[in-house]
């Protein structure tokens, strides 16, 4: 792949534990950029298996480690502890770019083994975080699952995803499973600036939403995580329902937050700068444990969790049963009609009573994600 790089500086080689190969360490002079060193390896694989299926998919791809949104509360920070960089400022400041993972992708899909089960992105880091308006790998890696008959899920929180959208439209056209989804976890301006700082606009992901629908593309709204006392209550979640409905989503679900091992460690910090008000609540909530008790997550969720159910299970159950013999090749399995349409196991998954289309193919358990 070749990129032609404007206002630019590269340092020579580092090498990244587990990753792939290091060449360049490079920057860009963008506000966007400010700050941030971008990685660039030859990463070994394209295709991560996850093992057992628990997620409901059971490939995914991950084009980009860290990502400049610097969420607070974001799950993947974790991994960034695998490449002996911290699950703070490295992962916001130190982004690895796999840059072959088009080639490699490519490959991976023409082997007589692949049995075109659905592939997930943006399970780990957003794909349309910042850094690929200038690497621009997506483009190369839809085009490859497009041509390999692949499923597809994309979850981000980047309006970005538009620049995409002839990609999508042919897929959905040539009938093959996508589906695209937004996670915006508020509309609150003061809640959405302080959890997730370098962000897109969450009306701008609403707005995606709609014209994605319009299209006749797949497309859900995932409120992500629900923090109590900062983004769950329903005067700050119905807006974004209301906003769902308009835009005649495909599926609307909501996820409360989990915090585990470093990422709880930097979410605890950022409460201690930003909300000591909440810090003895916090403490209380997740003291020896990650997730919320059952009633706690009801409570969190409960705005969210207010209609449609009963609807979106009887359309997964039918899209299911349809898609279980409608592979267009013999003997070849094709994941990701029905069991993956929402996310399995997020609290309080609906489906707008205004839609009738069949469930998506949309990002699946996303409650063990966030």
């Amino acid at each position: 792949m070749f990129v032609r790089w404007d206002e630019q500086l590269v340092e020579n080689d580092l090498r990244l534990p587990g990753v792939g190969d290091g060449t360049v360490v490079r920057t860009f002079d963008a506000p966007e950029a400010m700050g941030i060193n971008f990685h660039e390896v030859r990463a070994r694989s394209a295709l991560n298996h996850v093992p057992g299926g628990r997620y409901g998919f059971n490939w995914t791809i991950n084009p980009y480690r860290g990502c400049s949104h610097a969420c607070v509360y974001c799950y993947a920070r974790r991994t960034h502890t695998y490449l002996d960089m911290d699950a703070g400022r490295d992962f916001e400041r130190e982004i690895v770019v796999k840059v072959n993972v088009p080639e490699l992708l490519r490959a991976e899909l023409a082997r007589p083994s692949w049995e075109r089960e659905l592939v997930a992105l943006g399970t780990n880091t957003d794909p349309y975080q910042w850094v690929e308006s200038r690497y621009r790998m997506m483009p190369e890696i839809l085009a490859a699952l497009e041509a390999a008959e692949t499923p597809v899920s994309v979850l981000t929180k980047s309006p970005l995803v538009m620049r995409d959208v002839k990609i999508f439209k042919r897929m959905a056209k040539k009938k093959l499973p996508v589906s695209v989804n937004l996670s915006v976890p508020t509309l609150d301006e003061d809640a959405w600036r302080a959890t997730e700082p370098h962000t897109p606009s969450p009306a701008a992901r609403l707005d995606a939403v709609a014209e994605l629908r319009r299209l006749g593309i797949d497309s859900g709204v995932l409120i992500a995580p629900l923090m109590p006392g900062i983004n769950d209550h329903p005067d700050q979640v119905r807006p974004i329902i209301e906003r769902a409905k308009k835009a005649k989503a495909t599926f609307l679900g909501g996820v409360a937050l989990h915090l585990r091992d470093e990422v709880k460690d930097v979410f605890f910090a950022w409460l201690e700068e930003k909300r000591p008000d909440l810090l003895p609540r916090y403490e209380a909530l997740y003291r020896g444990r990650a997730y919320l008790r059952p009633e706690q997550r009801k409570h969190a969720t409960r705005a969210v969790r207010s209609w449609g159910r009963n609807r979106l299970r009887r359309s997964l159950a039918d899209r299911s049963e349809a898609s279980a013999g409608s592979s267009s090749r013999e003997g070849t399995s094709r994941a990701g009609g029905g069991g993956a349409g929402v996310p399995r196991g997020a609290e309080g998954a609906q489906r707008p009573s205004t839609v009738g289309e069949a469930a998506p193919t949309g990002p699946a358990r996303q409650s063990s994600l966030f």
